[in-house]
């Protein structure tokens, strides 16, 4: 792989099978995302105002260098002008919000970033109170974005779950409606809508592959609600010939994968201090770790050079493959892909071959352009521009 650089083949990547995975169809994840509740989810979101299927590109340069058949990259850059999947999510939450409840509340949310901003976005349409909750690492241009959707942000401090616990501890006070994108016992019907609105990507994607069937795909980790509402739909779709599905995380905060050695869910114990600032999240949601528990087939934790150095090979065109501005979380699950490729046990334990087709998914785009800056070295609007 010459043109792969070493970054992108990190020997401290740790990848954990998942003895519990289920074969065959998943019980948990057809009751937690049932049809009724997807079929509504497609025909609200696809109802929106600029309402488009996201763009799958075929990464052809870049899986002959890795050794792989196909490479599929379902891009989220443009969702919505907001350039994250989260937009399905928090705004389809906020809409059954209002639809329940009446323009006149408040609805609020912690956040590393994007999340917070879909709930503000779904909030200005929707013409309700919005308040979000950011913790001290999220980043000033994520703020002011937040910011520019007409929502208050109030800074708190520690991490991302301290920032979940204080959203959750005022809401409560408030009588504000929660719309945060992990659960917990007894706090699951607002996560599952936002879940519910995730898997349009995945149902988009499918839409997209045609007759195309992956052999494996590889899904940011976070707290789960992304990668579980996508396992989902795949494993509903595909019954018994679902691909492989590996769960992608930051080393510095891989709940999940902690959790599949646990066999339940707990807590990372850790710093949180990860440049995947979308995925710094420590505690599993209760909700997601139930369906990848049955469905998730591997757990794999990367380290953050992988992430950059992921990122400057979509900036800098690789093989003829078209340039992508992806931000440093939503190349996770490239990343990921790239670092088991090239480790010959990690293909091994996953089968992946010159023979297999990858799917991942580009959750992000440059949503902080003066972060993606300093980690590529150059604007985003010049990588598109080319």
């Amino acid at each position: 792989m010459p043109i792969l650089p070493a970054a992108c083949r990190p020997e401290t990547a740790m990848l954990e099978r998942n003895p519990r995975a289920r074969p065959t169809a998943s019980p948990v994840a057809r009751a937690v995302l049932d049809e009724a509740g997807l079929e509504r989810a497609r025909a609200t979101i696809r109802s929106w105002p600029g309402y488009a299927a996201t763009p799958l590109h075929r990464l052809d340069g870049l899986a002959r260098e890795a050794g792989l058949g196909t490479l599929l990259f379902k891009d989220e850059s443009g969702r919505f002008g907001l350039g994250s999947f989260k937009a399905l999510g928090g705004g389809f939450a906020v809409a059954r919000a209002v639809a329940a409840h009446g323009r006149a509340i408040t609805v609020t949310c912690a956040t590393d970033g994007n999340h917070g901003r879909a709930v503000a976005w779904g909030a200005a349409r929707a013409g309700c109170g919005c308040v979000i909750f950011v913790h001290e690492g999220v980043s000033a241009g994520r703020r002011r974005a937040i910011e520019a959707l007409g929502a208050e942000v109030r800074v708190v401090p520690g991490t991302y779950d301290d920032a979940v616990r204080h959203s959750a501890e005022v809401a409560a006070a408030e009588g504000w409606i929660l719309v945060s994108d992990t659960s917990w016992e007894g706090y699951e019907t607002v996560p599952r809508d936002v879940m519910l609105g995730y898997a349009v990507v995945a149902e988009e994607a499918i839409d997209e592959l045609g007759a195309e069937r992956p052999s494996h795909v590889f899904l940011q980790g976070g707290v789960g609600g992304f990668a579980a509402a996508v396992a989902s739909v795949l494993e509903r779709r595909f019954g018994p010939e679902r691909p492989r599905i590996v769960v992608v995380e930051p080393e510095r905060a891989a709940c999940l994968l902690a959790s599949c050695r646990a066999g339940r869910p707990v807590s990372f114990d850790g710093t949180l201090d990860t440049v995947m600032a979308g995925l710094a999240c420590g505690e599993p949601s209760f909700l997601a770790w139930r369906i990848l528990d049955e469905v998730g087939d591997a757990f794999l934790a990367i380290p953050d050079h992988a992430a950059v150095a992921t990122m400057r090979l979509l900036a800098e065109s690789v093989a003829g493959d078209p340039p992508l501005a992806i931000g440093e979380s939503g190349v996770a699950g490239l990343a990921g892909a790239l670092a088991v490729a090239a480790v010959p046990a990690f293909r091994s334990t996953l089968g992946l071959g010159r023979e297999s087709r990858l799917l991942v998914f580009g959750t992000e785009g440059a949503t902080d352009p003066d972060v993606y800056r300093a980690l590529v070295g150059r604007a985003p609007e010049e990588v598109l521009a080319r």
